[in-house]
């Protein structure tokens, strides 16, 4: 007989059961994606930690058949943005609330317009990437984060993002094409480089 999250005849423990039996294969996914998002073991964990019991007390709305990882990476993702913001309006409380020049509170009111992702995309360490990423509006940068940098498919970055596949496959598709284009054109530093070669 097959049990689902919803069957109201399961007694609390054998939902606890169940949970931890469905999410335990997704657990060192789920911590992978926490490290790359948050870049600190603790904050990771933190992460992985508000994630699953947010999961626990939701499963019951978890359709049996769907896709588990996909369900959990969205919660995680959720979890992820909120805390984004919650950090970021703790800073500017702090130094909005202290008085601090105007210069750094538009600083970090600018700051806190940025995604999650963004911040996390401001990581990466060729200038030249970095700077191409930066030109790519925030929806293709989120697409690209999901599917080129976590490697979910396209089907599990629709779920986790809630947009529809179609929308994702085409905005992966811009997306490259334009850090391609970015890429591929010459930068002032390249046009010097050359001038010393042919020299």
């Amino acid at each position: 007989m097959t049990f689902t999250a919803t069957d109201p005849t399961l007694t609390p423990d054998t939902r606890a059961a169940r949970f931890a039996q469905e999410v335990e294969p997704h657990l060192e996914v789920l911590a992978r994606g926490a490290r790359r998002r948050t870049l600190c073991r603790a904050d990771a964990d933190d992460l992985v930690q508000d994630t699953l019991m947010r999961a626990f007390i939701g499963f019951h709305t978890f359709q049996p058949g769907t896709n588990l990882r996909a369900w959990l990476f969205r919660i995680m993702y959720n979890q992820w943005v909120a805390t984004h913001r919650t950090k970021q309006s703790r800073v500017q409380e702090v130094w909005i609330g202290t008085g601090a020049d105007h210069e750094l509170s538009a600083d970090i009111q600018a700051r806190e317009a940025r995604s999650a992702e963004a911040d996390y995309l401001d990581t990466v360490p060729a200038a030249e990437v970095r700077a191409a990423l930066a030109t790519l509006p925030e929806g293709f940068c989120r697409v690209l984060y999901y599917a080129d940098i976590e490697g979910h498919t396209y089907a599990e970055t629709a779920e986790i993002l809630d947009i529809p596949l179609g929308t994702v496959m085409s905005r992966i598709h811009r997306a490259r094409r334009r850090l391609r284009l970015a890429l591929s054109r010459p930068t002032a530093g390249d046009a010097v480089d050359a001038e010393r070669i042919s020299a």
